[in-house]
C-alpha cells in the first residue's frame, strides 16, 4: 500500500492534496475488495446455493442498479453530511451488505443484501469521482484516475487471492463474512479522517441539467448500458455457457487485474497526450468487436481473452469524466456527478432484466445489442471537444 501511495504522491501533488489522496486510496482499495469479492462469488453462489436461473439473476442485477438510479438523491444527502464523510459511510455500508449476503440462501434475502451493498458501492463511487475532480486539476486528475484504477486492479487481485484461499477451507457464508468485515472496518476508519481543506470551490447543492453538458449525459447513458452487458452477461456467459468454476473465475479475475494494473497507470497519461475523443474511440471500437466475439465464438480461450480485453476497454471510460471536468463549471462537479450516476443507471435498471429475458431465448441477443450500443457510442464520441485545451505539463511539473 505504501509503495502504491508513494507512486501516486510522485505525481507532484502538493501537501494539501495528499490527505485526500490517501483517503481515496484506502477507501478505493476497500470498495474494490468488497465489490470484487461479491462479484466473484455471486454467480456461483446464486446457481449452487440459491438455485436461481438466468432470468432471476438478471432481475437481481436490475434491482442492484436501483440505488445507482437513486444517486440523484445524493445532492440532498450532502445537505446533511459532508461529502468525504458520506464516502466513508458508503464503504461501511458496502461491507455490511457484502458480509451478510450468504447468511440466508434465498432469493428474497439475496435481493435485500444486494440493495444494501449496492447503495454503499454507488454512493461511494459518485463521491469518489466528485472528490477527485474537485481536489485535482485537469492535468493531474487523469493521472489520479488512472492510478486509482491501477490500485483497484491490485485490490481486485487481492480479493481474488483471498477468495481462492478461503474457498479451500470455508463455505460461502464464511467467505462473504470475512470480505465484508474487512471492508466495513475500512469504512469506519474513513469516518474519523479529515482529508479536506478550505481551498476548494463550494459546490452547488441542488439538482440541475445543463445543455452544455448534453454530450456528457449521452455518453454516460450509453456507458451505463454497455457496463451492464459487461458486468452481468459476460460473467454469466463464462459460468453458464462455458462452465467456469469458482476457482476458474478467481484465476481469471487475478490474471485480468494484473494486466489491468500494468495498463491502468498509463491511461491517464494517454488521455493527456492523445485526448478524450481518441481514447473513447478506441474503447467503443473495441467494444463492437468484443461483443460480437462473445455472441458467436465457441472457443473458451477466445472468449476468456475477450473478457480480459473487455475489462481493459471498460477502464477507458474515465475519459468521459475528465472530458466533463474540462468543460464544466467547477461548482457543478458534485451535483453533476450524482446526476451523471443516475443517468448512467437509467438503462441499468431495466436492461439486465430485459437482457435476462432475451438470454432465455438465445444468449447471443444481449451481446449483439451491446455491439449496436458500441456503434452509437463511437459516433457520439466524435463530438467530444475541449475548447482551448492546453498541452499537458512536462513530467514532474507541479500543477494543482
Amino acid at each position: 500500500m505504501k509503495r502504491i501511495l508513494g507512486r501516486l504522491d510522485a505525481e507532484s501533488i502538493v501537501s494539501e492534496q495528499r490527505p485526500m489522496l490517501r483517503f481515496l486510496v484506502i477507501l478505493t482499495a476497500a470498495s474494490t475488495i468488497g465489490l470484487q469479492g461479491y462479484s466473484i462469488l455471486f454467480n456461483n453462489f446464486a446457481a449452487e446455493m440459491v438455485q436461481l436461473n438466468g432470468s432471476q439473476v438478471g432481475m437481481i442485477q436490475s434491482i442492484r442498479e436501483i440505488p445507482g438510479l437513486l444517486t440523484l438523491l445524493l445532492v440532498f444527502v450532502l445537505l446533511l453530511v459532508r461529502e468525504h464523510k458520506l464516502a466513508a459511510l458508503s464503504v461501511a455500508l458496502l461491507g455490511l451488505g457484502t458480509g451478510i449476503t450468504a447468511l440466508i440462501p434465498s432469493y428474497g434475502w439475496l435481493i435485500f443484501t444486494t440493495v444494501v451493498m449496492s447503495f454503499g458501492f454507488h454512493y461511494f463511487e459518485s463521491t469518489n469521482q466528485s472528490l477527485t475532480l474537485q481536489y485535482f486539476s485537469t492535468a493531474v486528475s487523469p493521472l489520479i484516475f488512472g492510478r486509482l484504477r491501477a490500485l483497484a486492479a491490485v485490490s481486485s487481485v487481492a480479493a481474488g487471492i483471498l477468495v481462492y484461499c478461503l474457498d479451500a477451507v470455508a463455505g460461502y457464508r464464511e467467505m462473504y463474512l470475512v470480505i465484508g468485515a474487512l471492508v466495513f472496518i475500512a469504512g469506519v476508519w474513513g469516518m474519523f479522517q479529515h482529508p479536506t481543506h478550505a481551498g476548494i470551490v463550494p459546490q452547488r447543492k441542488k439538482m440541475f441539467l445543463r445543455r452544455k453538458y448534453a454530450l456528457f449525459y449521452i455518453l454516460t447513458l450509453l456507458s451505463g448500458a454497455r457496463r451492464q452487458i459487461f458486468v452481468v452477461f459476460s460473467i454469466l456467459l463464462l459460468v453458464q455457457v462455458f462452465h467456469f468454476s469458482v476457482r476458474d473465475m478467481t484465476l481469471l479475475f487475478i490474471v485480468n487485474n494484473i494486466i489491468g494494473y500494468i495498463l491502468n497507470s498509463l491511461i491517464g497519461k494517454a488521455i493527456n497526450r492523445y485526448g478524450e475523443r481518441f481514447i473513447s474511440s478506441i474503447e467503443y471500437g473495441g467494444v463492437i468487436v468484443v461483443f460480437l466475439v462473445y455472441a458467436f465464438s465457441t472457443s473458451k480461450n477466445l472468449v476468456m481473452l475477450m473478457y480480459i480485453i473487455d475489462n481493459i476497454l471498460y477502464n477507458l471510460d474515465v475519459s468521459i469524466r475528465t472530458y466533463f471536468q474540462k468543460v464544466a463549471d467547477p461548482a457543478d462537479i458534485a451535483s453533476s456527478m450524482s446526476v451523471g450516476f443516475t443517468i448512467n443507471h437509467v438503462a441499468a435498471v431495466f436492461l439486465p432484466a430485459l437482457g435476462g429475458f432475451f438470454w432465455m431465448i438465445d444468449y447471443r441477443i444481449p451481446f449483439v445489442a451491446g455491439s449496436v450500443l458500441g456503434v452509437v457510442s463511437l459516433v457520439a464520441a466524435q463530438w467530444m471537444r475541449v475548447p482551448g485545451q492546453q498541452s499537458p505539463p512536462p513530467e514532474g511539473a507541479t500543477e494543482t
